[in-house]
């Protein structure tokens, strides 16, 4: 029997039909006509029947401001929809490849390859594999809560017209739902009336970990156990394999508004969150446990550990013993829920910390075994326990983020009152006095006394006088690691530590409250990883705080910030060679290293494929540990659907499984002399290049001319500013307006510019081509790094980016496209011959999706390109120039 009835050209044709019936309803049969046409043109354009886009800009520019909006709306509308019908097809292919066993890079051949080595390989693997997805709230989503949440209920009726058998009269009223949501949708505001706040931004986040992670990490963890247990035969314990994490109401880099108290009251919503799921598991749990106490034998332990929670609880068992007359489990479980339901409270018996409750969740598992009642461990039980131990009573843990000019301005701040000069002290000076201050029993500043200091320097106090509250109330682990945006300096990672002795939270060398985190985003900081990490190994203060936290260190690096200063080949290459160094500088120092990948959603931000990108790392810095950040609307692709976020999930431990065992097979990666050297030569040609363009006389004021920059800043996407200072320079811009600015325009130059020119640069100077096939079809580094630029090569569109390029100044536009042009073409064709292929892309799906959307994205471009034109628009205009933006990143599934 087939597990689907309908498939993507369906639910696409019958998805924008409803829609056409929906705009007529709502606007006009005028209006329908005009959308029509629209879309004809750019169709026929496409299929060649018409020679040029004229008819389509003559048919936009001629309408009335009125009817600019319907269209902007309407195509934006159906990006949406067809957005989920591709979802849908997504699930479809999951499912299918599941029940035919030919899914890529699942368990069971994650397994599989396992099962290579022995059975002590196979438990080291596992033991030192963890997986830490970290969510911000970087503003890349261009979709309101409130749009959201009646696509997912559109969503899940497709779910039930394409899995259900359904008679004509339950169908007919599945498809009346979802006019009625498609109606709602199209009455709905597309676009945010006001700036989302941090905690707008934190409850975000929770919902995903809320409604469909914290289910489906279970099933993972089942299908491993089941995977490993096929392929190896020994009964294994699968450890915890995830934690995930959120720098949601914790990063306050650029972000004024990210108080103490947003972090304080995310840190309770999260909690709140957590045990109420918590409790309602173990309440579903006393449905199942209803053994008879006369006709079984619970056990010592189980027992005992009943008795405690009795004398803990006396009113609450009274009410389980009448309630539960010999049900034990159901009696103990009754107690269990009471004490999550006191955590945090000021009445007594609540569980201190989350091992006390996976302890009493052990203890009725072993006593149902003891029972011969394994399959109800395996079915009930164990699916509990491994939510336990991933989410914690934290549901995610919080990072906090500063960048550090924040903290070294509040340390001479507080400093001064002391008659300490810190601005005027040399780096080895500062290093010096932090790392005695640290290892002093007396404090020198109080983080609580910020009377007379900036409005910037008293955050940053506070926010350490309350990080050790906020450790007392929720527990370490739930808010135990600190980033250091802009880390260039040894001084900077002590900077923190020294803010944390003084606040409490570190006590050496016994203690220490906190992983201090550089993260190491320019390339003097990248170039400079040995003297920045060696310094601070050797440090005495430092080194205490290292030993304290296990030996473990972790080391973020920002993919985003490295593209927009270096270009797209040379960041690559420099995050590459610089990840093999920092393997190297902590072998050195016998310390494990957690890298922390600062990846966004687009190619040039480190986005794309996770599993590829896993397995392309350097297998000297595959520790088994991985931290990266999911950012934007790369959260809701991933993640939104369960089926969907469940195959994620089971990518990216299918890779790091893989990933950890290579690196344990072969600790350093063989790579030859002369790829590096190839490399080296390719990456310092493009960056020179990528450079060059940047900081050419004009390239601002194209920039600025020649996309939608301006409208950008102005969007209601996220709580923190668009520029660090305000400026309008490249540098001073924050890489998700620029990256995004350039996908609006559709020549999504961050992802490939200056690629061609280091290749050319290398073959020029003796190289040859078939040294760069060999370099593709051998080493995951390079052939990533090639795909990648393919795809935002793809996306790419330079007959709709020359629209752009035209509301330049004409000196402005004749010194720039071209040379973007040339550059883009000449990357296309080297890409081709490397790759031995047609086309610039490897995925057959990338191709249709590309066909389907772009004749839909062109209206919307061509009308963002009219808008921009006017030099005065009306209310209505710039609102309709508002919503071409947000339809352009529906069409693209991409901002920034």
């Amino acid at each position: 029997m087939p597990l689907h009835n309908r498939d993507v050209r369906q639910d696409v044709r019958e998805l924008g039909a409803l829609l056409g019936d929906v705009l007529e309803e709502q606007t006009s049969r005028r209006a329908f006509r005009t959308v029509e046409s629209c879309r004809q043109d750019a169709i026929d354009y496409r299929s060649g029947e018409l020679d040029s886009r004229q008819p389509l800009i003559s048919d936009l520019e001629g309408l009335s401001p009125h009817q600019q909006r319907i269209v902007a709306r309407a195509f934006t509308s159906y990006f949406e929809l067809i957005n989920l019908a591709e979802e849908r097809e997504r699930v479809r292919t999951i499912r299918t490849g599941s029940q035919e066993g030919t899914l890529e890079d699942s368990l069971e051949t994650a397994a599989a390859e396992l099962a290579e080595s022995n059975v002590d390989t196979v438990e080291q693997v596992l033991d030192d594999v963890l997986i830490e997805p970290t969510f911000t709230a970087h503003p890349t989503e261009a979709r309101r809560k409130t749009v959201k949440s009646k696509l997912r209920t559109i969503s899940t009726q497709l779910e039930t017209l394409d899995e259900r058998l359904l008679t004509d009269k339950e169908e007919g009223q599945v498809w009346r739902d979802v006019d009625a949501e498609v109606t709602s949708l199209w009455q709905t505001p597309q676009v945010r009336n006001r700036q989302p706040e941090p905690e707008d931004e934190a409850r975000n986040v929770q919902w995903y970990l809320e409604n469909t992670l914290f289910d489906v990490v279970g099933e993972v963890y089942d299908e491993l156990a089941d995977a490993i247990t096929g392929e190896v035969g020994d009964d294994l314990e699968i450890p915890k394999l995830f934690e995930f994490r959120s720098w949601a109401g914790g990063d306050r880099d650029g972000n004024p508004y990210v108080t103490p108290e947003v972090t304080a009251n995310t840190l309770e919503q999260q909690r709140e969150v957590v045990l109420e799921k918590y409790r309602d598991q173990l309440k579903r749990l006393s449905g199942v446990l209803s053994q008879d106490g006369s006709r079984i034998d619970a056990g010592g332990a189980f027992e005992r550990t009943l008795e405690d929670d009795r004398d803990r609880l006396p009113g609450s068992a009274r009410t389980a013993e009448e309630r539960y007359p010999d049900e034990p489990y159901r009696q103990k479980l009754k107690l269990m829920r009471e004490r999550l339901e006191r955590v945090g409270d000021v009445r007594p018996g609540g569980y201190e910390d989350v091992d006390e409750l996976l302890a009493d969740l052990e203890v009725i598992a072993k006593s149902l075994r003891n029972n011969g009642a394994e399959s109800v461990v395996e079915a009930h039980v164990d699916p509990i326990r491994r939510q336990v131990a991933t989410f914690g009573f934290s549901l995610a843990s919080l990072d906090l983020r500063e960048h550090q000019q924040n903290h070294t301005d509040a340390i001479a701040a507080a400093l001064e009152g002391e008659g300490i000069d810190y601005h005027s002290l040399a780096e080895d000076e500062r290093t010096e006095l932090l790392t005695d201050a640290i290892l002093q029993d007396e404090p020198i500043i109080d983080c609580t006394d910020t009377e007379g200091l900036s409005e910037e320097s008293a955050r940053v106090l506070e926010l350490f006088a309350s990080l050790g509250d906020w450790q007392s109330e929720y527990g370490v682990e739930a808010i135990d690691t600190y980033c250091i945006s802009m880390t260039e300096e040894p001084s900077h990672v002590l900077e923190v530590l020294f803010l944390a002795d003084q606040a409490g939270v570190v006590s050496l060398p016994e203690h220490c409250g906190i992983d201090v985190v550089p993260l190491l985003e320019t390339e003097y900081a990248l170039s400079g990883a040995r003297r920045i990490m060696g310094t601070l190994f050797e440090n005495d203060a430092y080194s205490q705080a290292l030993e304290a936290r296990g030996q473990t260190q972790e080391i973020m690096l920002g993919y985003s910030d490295s593209n927009k200063e270096n270009g797209f080949l040379a960041a690559n290459w420099s995050l590459y060679r610089n990840q093999r160094r920092l393997g190297e500088i902590c072998a050195d120092y016998d310390v494990t290293m957690r890298l922390f990948h600062g990846r966004g959603g687009s190619i040039s931000r480190g986005g794309g494929p996770m599993n590829e990108a896993l397995l392309a790392l350097p297998n000297s810095t595959v520790t088994g540990q991985v931290k990266f950040t999911e950012q934007g609307e790369a959260i809701a692709e991933k993640y939104a659907n369960p089926r969907i976020a469940e195959r994620n999930i089971e990518q990216m431990l299918n890779a790091q499984l893989r990933a950890r065992l290579h690196a344990t097979d072969q600790p350093e990666e063989a790579v030859r002399e002369e790829w590096i050297d190839a490399m080296e030569t390719m990456a310092d040609a493009a960056r020179r290049e990528y450079r060059d363009l940047l900081e050419s006389d004009g390239f601002v004021q194209y920039f600025e001319q020649a996309t939608p920059i301006t409208v950008i800043e102005d969007l209601d996407l996220g709580s923190r500013p668009a520029s660090r200072s305000g400026e309008r320079t490249v540098e001073d811009l924050r890489a998700i307006p620029w990256v995004f600015s350039w996908t609006q325009s559709r020549c999504i130059l961050p992802g490939w510019y200056a690629l061609a020119t280091g290749l050319e640069t290398y073959l020029d100077e003796g190289g040859s081509i078939e040294t760069l096939q060999e370099m593709y079809a051998e080493w995951p580094f390079f052939r990533t790094t090639l795909d990648n630029a393919a795809l935002s090569l793809s996306r790419t569109e330079l007959e709709i980016a020359e629209q752009y390029a035209n509301l330049a100044d004409d000196d402005l536009e004749s010194t720039f496209f071209p040379r973007i042009t040339d550059e883009y073409q000449q990357a296309t064709d080297l890409i081709t011959e490397i790759g031995q292929r047609d086309q610039l892309h490897t995925r057959d799906w990338l191709g249709e999706n590309l066909e389907r959307r772009n004749p839909y994205v062109d209206p919307l471009n061509l009308l963002q390109v009219y808008l921009l034109d006017q030099t005065h628009r009306t209310d209505i205009e710039e609102r309709t120039l508002r919503l071409t933006v947000k339809g352009v990143a529906a069409g693209m599934k991409n901002t920034g």
